[in-house]
């Protein structure tokens, strides 16, 4: 038992939700105490707090999942740090613990290559006690503001302390390389070690400052091994010098002690030139923001500030200008170039009614917009958030990679004593084995293991936004390309999802007239595409509909509600099942319609116990154009397609087959598709659905990954791991492509970053290499880390590739089921 841990309790302060009563304070004042290491607990009910008396090694977790437990909540908060002085992945997990020490934090993720913490905490934790963790584990925590930073002309390029250093260097290496073509020319010692100093204790003092506060954190990182083994040759060097000086110039290592350090502030350079690079797309979304709406009240039209615009407020747009606000157009008509929002190449028709994206270029016609969101609501600010949440994210197979780096600073530092015990006592050389020692302190690179994962995810979720998919976490990501089937909704999915009243068919005895008033009264209150399709209908037959009660919808099945006194149902074949009607003289004709693709319903009329069946309602769908391409590239990458729909097997299996999908199931109800998929996830399936309804949601949180339309729900959207900003099936095959993709970067940079020290600090050891050498390898082993993450900049979409299979492919007309 850690008695230090006993004899020093902490106070966690709590803001508890769901309390109303005294009888509450005690409930949940009696749950925190018991929970073990507590020793006290008390509950204000007018604050809704609570302060809590337990040893350190209680975490807030147990106490929030207890409370929980107990049926009540903990309110948390999630933060974003910015934090400074981090060069590794020794020093993320330094990090990373120093936050998950500091009372009321749940979980902490740093991510090296954006250099930021994302946390949840207590809604009680303050920023500055987060600060002082990230402070005292030896790293500062920055602006999140851009503009904090000073203006660019009175700050020094960041590649000063690079050329300088080179400068300095570059007398102390000449030697050695003339060497090459016989000269022998050797500058003397002391001027040597003027040179050397300033690279040594000025340019290179940003590594000594890192590996102390490593080393006062009772850890290590990359800096350490620099400032260690430059150390160590730069000592060696002038021990020399002062020992042999008066005896003739002794061999000295000042240009190995300097050529390290410039080596590696080149690389730390080039990495950081690179890792802006895989920032590239959150900086060309935050750059559609305008800061000016031209907004008209009273009848003029005033600049003001976009924050300042408040939701029905109407913005005029002219041509050329960026649209400031999500909104809907009342005025005007014109093109809208949406590329860099939804990834669509051309520019869109747009007119009154039709929604338009704040971002978005308007190109020749003036327009009046009715604001509908403004600031953190709108499409844009909910994209970069995504954005930069999947970027800040940690893949799974990261934690791999944490637990190496955990450890690996101390084991580098323990096989560079053996080699220098094992050099010096075997061969009597301890200059020698001082050098090799070196030579392993600085080939040893963390840093390429801590930048291969968040680098490749950077660049795989940058690229793939700027074609219309929104990855929301790296997990998606990573699970993504291991997909081996699709499962796809129709309607508004491979369909365009408005469908039209193509056949009104009554049973005999009944007027066509009647069963259309009927169905659209029955459909007058649904917002249903099929429900829209009756009441076009009716308003092109300009029928007046009786008064209507009671309505409710059937999921899955239809709707029912009383018309003029009378109970009445519209909906599948499963709800005529359901309740036991025959389809009877309209079954031939349901069999036609069917066979065409058409969507059927009926209309049926309820009097107790007995259901008579009054009509047929058949309704014609399209199929969006790109489908076909979509599924053929699906297959194409190895992938099977399954269709779920609720509707007919006869609509269910045209569609299939002009698509040329591989399974079909008809009739599902929407709580179903999620059982299908897990069915299909136990059959050894990675299962991805693509959806967009509301009825899609449970699929969609069900399957490996979920995969939702924008041009569907919000909660569609909100359930998925990705987004497809266009209603474009093929973008299915190009979010799986860029997730195999972004993974093998991953597999690739892992590989690379494991063998480099795998098989360069054995070299080290044996003497293969200089520390000259072995410092060029370490600075460039993150540079290549990085520079292949960013050629995922070169993905293109489906629709950019040149792909033969398709371009041959006969044009074909849309398909109208």
């Amino acid at each position: 038992m850690n008695t230090a841990a006993l004899s020093n309790p902490s106070a966690i302060a709590m803001q508890i939700t769901g309390m109303t009563c005294a009888s509450c304070v005690r409930r949940v004042e009696t749950t925190l105490k018991a929970v073990p290491g507590v020793r006290g607990a008390t509950v204000n009910l007018a604050t809704e707090q609570a302060s809590v008396q337990a040893d350190a090694a209680v975490r807030p977790e147990a106490l929030a999942a207890a409370l929980r437990k107990a049926g009540y909540d903990v309110a948390t908060q999630r933060l974003d740090l910015k934090v400074e002085g981090m060069t590794c992945a020794s020093c993320v997990a330094r990090v990373e613990k120093a936050l998950l020490k500091a009372p009321g934090v749940l979980s902490a993720s740093v991510n090296l290559a954006t250099e930021t913490a994302s946390l949840e905490a207590l809604s009680t934790v303050s920023v500055r006690a987060l600060q002082g963790a990230i402070e005292n584990a030896g790293y500062a925590v920055g602006q999140q503001q851009e503009g904090d930073a000073p203006p660019a002309s009175r700050r020094l390029p960041e590649w000063w302390p690079v050329a300088l250093s080179a400068a300095l260097t570059i007398p102390l290496v000449a030697p050695m390389l003339l060497q090459l073509f016989g000269v022998d020319w050797m500058l003397d010692g002391w001027l040597q070690l003027a040179l050397a100093t300033p690279v040594q204790f000025w340019l290179g003092w940003r590594f000594y400052r890192a590996g102390y506060k490593a080393v006062r954190a009772g850890s290590g990182n990359m800096d350490l091994l620099v400032a260690l083994g430059t150390s160590a040759a730069y000592g060696l060097s002038l021990y020399l010098l002062w020992r042999h000086a008066a005896h003739g110039m002794p061999h000295l290592y000042f240009e190995a002690s300097a050529a390290v350090i410039t080596l590696v502030l080149l690389g730390k350079w080039l990495e950081a030139r690179a890792k802006r690079q895989t920032a590239d797309a959150i900086r060309a979304l935050n750059a559609l923001r305008p800061a000016i709406a031209r907004v008209r009240r009273n009848g003029a039209e005033l600049e003001v500030p976009v924050e300042q615009v408040a939701v029905g407020d109407l913005v005029v747009v002219r041509a050329g200008e960026r649209v400031a606000v999500d909104g809907e157009i009342t005025e005007g008509r014109s093109h809208v170039d949406e590329s860099l929002i939804t990834g669509e190449s051309l520019p869109i028709a747009k007119g009154v009614g039709d929604r338009v994206t704040g971002g978005a270029i308007n190109a020749e016609g003036v327009l009046t917009v009715k604001t509908l969101a403004v600031g953190a609501e709108t499409t844009l600010a909910r994209i970069i958030r995504m954005v930069e949440s999947a970027q800040a994210a940690k893949a799974p197979i990261q934690r791999v990679v944490d637990r190496v780096s955990a450890v690996f600073v101390p084991v580098v530092l323990v096989i560079a004593l053996a080699t220098f015990l094992g050099w010096a006592l075997g061969t009597g050389n301890w200059e020698q084995a001082l050098i090799n020692a070196v030579a392993v302190l600085v080939i040893a690179c963390p840093c390429a293991l801590g930048l291969a994962t968040p680098t490749a995810i950077m660049a795989g979720t940058g690229v793939a936004a700027r074609q219309g998919i929104l990855i929301k976490d790296a997990q998606a990501l990573e699970v993504a390309h291991a997909v081996t089937m699709v499962a796809f909704d129709k309607t508004g999915t491979l369909t365009e999802g408005r469908p039209s009243l193509v056949a009104v068919v009554p049973a005999a005895g009944v007027a066509r007239k009647d069963v259309l008033r009927l169905a659209g009264a029955l459909q007058s209150s649904s917002e249903h595409p099929l429900a829209h399709a009756v009441m076009d209908k009716v308003r092109e037959e300009h029928l007046q509909l009786p008064n209507t009660r009671d309505a409710q919808a059937l999921p899955g099945r239809g709707l029912e509600a009383v018309v003029d006194g009378q109970v009445f149902s519209l909906g599948s074949s499963r709800l005529l099942r359901e309740l036991g009607v025959a389809a009877g003289a309209l079954a031939a004709e349901e069999a036609c319609l069917e066979g065409q693709g058409r969507t059927i319903s009926w209309l049926v009329r309820k009097d107790g116990d007995r259901a008579e069946l009054l009509g047929l309602l058949a309704f014609g769908d399209t199929i969006k154009a790109s489908a076909r391409q979509a599924i053929s590239r699906l297959q194409q990458l190895g992938i099977q397609t399954v269709m779920l729909t609720g509707d007919n097997k006869g609509s269910a299996r045209v569609v299939a087959t002009e698509l040329g999908i591989d399974e079909v199931r008809a009739e599902v109800l929407p709580a179903d598709k999620a059982a299908i998929v897990q069915e299909l996830r136990s059959a050894g399936k990675v299962v991805a659905m693509v959806g967009d309804g509301i009825n899609d949601a449970p699929a969609l949180a069900a399957a490996d990954v979920g995969i939702a339309m924008s041009t569907g729900t919000d909660v569609a959207m909100e359930t998925a791991g990705i987004t497809l900003m266009r209603g474009d099936p093929r973008l299915v095959a190009d979010a799986i492509d860029v997730s195999r993709r972004t993974y093998a970067k991953i597999k690739q940079n892992l590989w690379w970053a494991f063998g480099y020290n795998v098989l360069g600090i054995p070299l080290a050891a044996f003497g293969l290499l200089s520390p000259m050498i072995a410092g060029a390898a370490m600075a460039f082993s993150s540079v290549s880390v990085v520079t292949n993450a960013l050629m995922l900049r070169r993905w293109r979409s489906l629709q950019q590739q040149v792909d033969p299979a398709l371009q041959a492919e006969p044009a074909r007309r849309p398909l109208t089921v």
